[in-house]
Order: C-alpha cells, then structure tokens, then sequence
C-alpha cells in the first residue's frame, strides 16, 4: 500500500489514510501541524473498518447529547432526562465496541492508565501477512 507523506514545517507525517489537504497558511501552521498530527494518531488507533464505522456513528452523538441537554434546560423538560443520557451510553457503547474489535483501550481509559502508570494498549499489534 503506498504511503502518502505531507510536509508540514518540516516535519514528515507518514499514512496511508490521511490524504493531502492545502498548505496552511503561515499564522495557521502551528495548529495544522497539531490536527494533522492528531488525525494520523486516530486513523493508527482506529484501522479496523468496523470500529471506524462504529465510532462514526458515535462520535457525532455526543455533542447531539450535549446540546438536547441544553435545549431540555431550556425548556424546562427535566422529565426526559433519559434522552440524552441515553444518547450518551449509546455513543459510548458503541466506541467501546469499536476499541473491543480493534483491540486496543478506550482514549479516555488509555490516558488514565497512563497518568496511573499502569500498562494500556493504544494501538493493537497486528498481524502482518504480507511480511511473511
């Protein structure tokens, strides 16, 4: 599979998913570099095509929670609390899966482990049949 590579102030960032996207302006490179940086990091830790399915149905259903929250406040409706709270287990129990499936810990889980010092998994080996 062939790697695709972007320059970004000199620094060489290798993936075979990420594709090119125009150079940042200079004022805006710094935060260019840090989300280039962070897609390469989530594409790594999500290479399953299931999780990344998973996870693009979740992913998006957290800010929905966030804002029924809001427009719940708003209207006073502290009876359907259920909904968004319901939102929320949803999206991540479906990240969950997802991380289950690749093999790897939750972000969330993986950062505490380790602030912990405890071992976690952040990107699971795989088994490369090509290299045999």
């Amino acid at each position: 599979m062939p790697r695709l590579a972007r320059h970004i102030s000199g620094r060489r960032i290798r993936s075979a998913k990420v594709t090119s996207f125009p150079l940042p302006r200079p004022s805006h490179r710094r935060y260019h570099v840090v989300v280039a940086s962070w897609i390469h990091n989530w594409l790594e830790r999500h290479q399953h095509p299931a999780s990344r399915v998973l996870h693009a149905l979740g992913i998006p259903l957290l800010p929905i929670a966030g804002a029924l929250v809001v427009v719940q406040v708003i209207q006073d409706r502290w009876d359907l609390w259920w909904r968004p709270v319901g939102l929320f287990v949803t999206s991540y129990l479906l990240q969950w899966i997802g991380h289950r499936i690749e093999g790897n810990d939750l972000g969330e889980i993986s950062h505490i482990k380790k602030l912990l010092g405890k071992p976690y998994v952040a990107v699971a080996p795989r088994d490369d049949a090509s290299k045999e």
